[in-house]
């Protein structure tokens, strides 16, 4: 499959460099609001990175002051006044959703870096990406209470996932916003920078997430994603037939030769 070309004024960029593929939210002027357009650009994105066997880490950025606004409530507002919210927000949810349930089950590693604010989907962008890193000065808005809705976009599948039921319902109802630090506590940011360094810092991550094989970014990821529901019987065998599927490839007996040949 040849790579998507982006265009300067695509509602997303793909960018690839070596293993590691980046996805830039391009609607700046809008602080990267997700509209139709946007989501289908990611849904296709998202579909060529899932099958592109050279690429093992995908990047999420926002271009501009913010890395993601949320929804685009002046799309959604116009919806609900002309009475069109079902079809009009249901054919974007499908693009959008499409693209969340390809990040959470492609066989990669993908990495949130977040700058400005991160606020209702944008949030939940944020944390239904594997790992997130943040500027020290990211601000995160639930947002969703505030209008009398309820979360979308992966909000409720990254974070309840991770913060567990109780600290969940604090943050999408007590919550106004909350910084990177509190994130980072609450287990939701694996790490924080000064702003300037957020750049250099996610590609730092990113090239040491890289240097894991794929068969180990594979295995790992759907392991760790279906341990919690998954009964522990069937969760050894999977396991036992993931590290078998691993111990087969080149870069395994590699990795063990380089080992034991240190350990004489």
């Amino acid at each position: 499959m040849t790579a998507p070309v982006s265009k300067p004024d695509d509602p997303a960029l793909l960018r690839i460099d070596g293993p590691i593929a980046t996805i830039t939210l391009n609607r700046p002027a809008a602080f990267n609001a997700i509209n139709l357009a946007i989501a289908q650009k990611l849904e296709q994105l998202a579909a060529y990175i899932e099958g592109a066997d050279d690429i093992r880490v995908v990047v999420l950025e926002g271009e501009g002051r913010a890395f993601c606004a949320g929804g685009d409530l002046q799309t959604i507002g116009a919806a609900a006044e002309a009475g069109t919210v079902t079809p009009v927000v249901g054919d974007l949810l499908k693009h959008y959703h499409a693209f969340i349930e390809t990040v959470r089950r492609m066989p990669k590693i993908s990495l949130s870096s977040v700058h400005g604010s991160a606020a209702g989907a944008g949030m939940g962008l944020a944390f239904v990406t594997d790992l997130c890193i943040a500027a020290d000065d990211a601000r995160f808005t639930p947002a969703y209470a505030k209008i009398g809705v309820s979360p979308d976009g992966g909000s409720t599948v990254g974070i309840v996932g991770t913060v567990g039921s109780r600290r969940a319902l604090q943050i999408f109802l007590a919550e106004d916003n909350f910084t990177a630090q509190q994130a980072y506590e609450w287990g939701l940011v694996a790490k924080t920078v000064p702003a300037t360094e957020l750049k250099a810092a996610t590609r730092q991550l990113a090239e040491r997430l890289a240097q894991n094989p794929p068969a180990a970014i594979a295995g790992t990821k759907q392991l760790v994603y279906q341990a919690a529901t998954t009964p522990v019987k069937q969760q050894l065998d999977a396991e036992e037939h993931k590290i078998i599927m691993a111990m087969n490839t080149e870069a395994f007996r590699t990795a063990v030769k380089k080992f034991t040949s240190k350990s004489k």
